[in-house]
């Protein structure tokens, strides 16, 4: 009785449509470690395991690859979060806890994180992966944390306050903590703080949400 063959096609096909992720998470791996302008793309064809060739199948230059790795995990990211504002039914406060939360779990805490270092580190020399990261990040980002305090002022659950200033305030220990992790944070010195990045966020949450939210008449 003869015995079948393996199944090759089908385990190529597998691999080929898991290709595009080993070449993403490649080069993620890379750009955190050695930075984008240093990173080339031979490497990330290395370390994925495929020829030079087959990575320009999918991702025709650096500059493409980069923007995939933006768009996989901070662009999905935010249009995640913008839908479930948009189907939140707690009160603002817990949406932007949420919303600080989710990131961290599924950003600020993973090597992805990364991704801020090399942007402030290197985008000023990129004057096109500035511009694609300011329309895919920076300004769909501000739009999210500006809704949600724009929600909570229309409910009555936050003060009058300057939306857009709001959100940055909100944003920027999120990029800080995300930096220090690739920094200082895996680069231990005598003498420094030590610093929890989720803990340091929740406080500060609750800080801005001291100076938002409305209070009782004083007795």
């Amino acid at each position: 009785m003869k015995t079948k063959a393996p199944a090759e096609p089908a385990t190529r096909q597998r691999r080929k449509e898991a290709r595009p992720q080993e070449l993403l998470q490649a080069a993620l791996e890379l750009f955190v470690e050695k930075g984008f302008a240093a990173t080339r793309s031979e490497e990330v064809a290395q370390r994925a395991g495929v020829s030079k060739g087959t990575l320009y199948l999918y991702y025709p230059s650096k500059e493409e690859l980069f923007k995939a790795v933006v768009r996989q995990n901070l662009s999905n990211l935010i249009a995640e979060g913008q839908e479930m504002a948009g189907q939140f039914e707690g009160s603002s406060s817990e949406l932007l806890g949420c919303l600080l939360q989710t990131w961290w779990d599924r950003f600020g805490s993973t090597p992805a994180a990364g991704i801020h270092k090399i942007v402030l580190a290197e985008v000023r020399n990129f004057p096109e992966l500035a511009q694609f990261y300011t329309d895919e990040v920076i300004l769909p980002a501000d739009a999210l944390f500006s809704g949600c305090v724009q929600r909570g002022i229309a409910r009555g659950e936050f003060r009058p306050m300057p939306v857009h200033e709001v959100a940055q305030a909100l944003i920027a220990p999120m990029i800080f903590m995300a930096v220090h992790r690739h920094s200082f944070g895996c680069c231990p010195v005598n003498g420094g703080v030590d610093i929890d990045p989720a803990a340091v966020l929740k406080t500060h949450l609750n800080l801005v949400l001291q100076g938002l939210e409305v209070r009782g008449a004083p007795a």
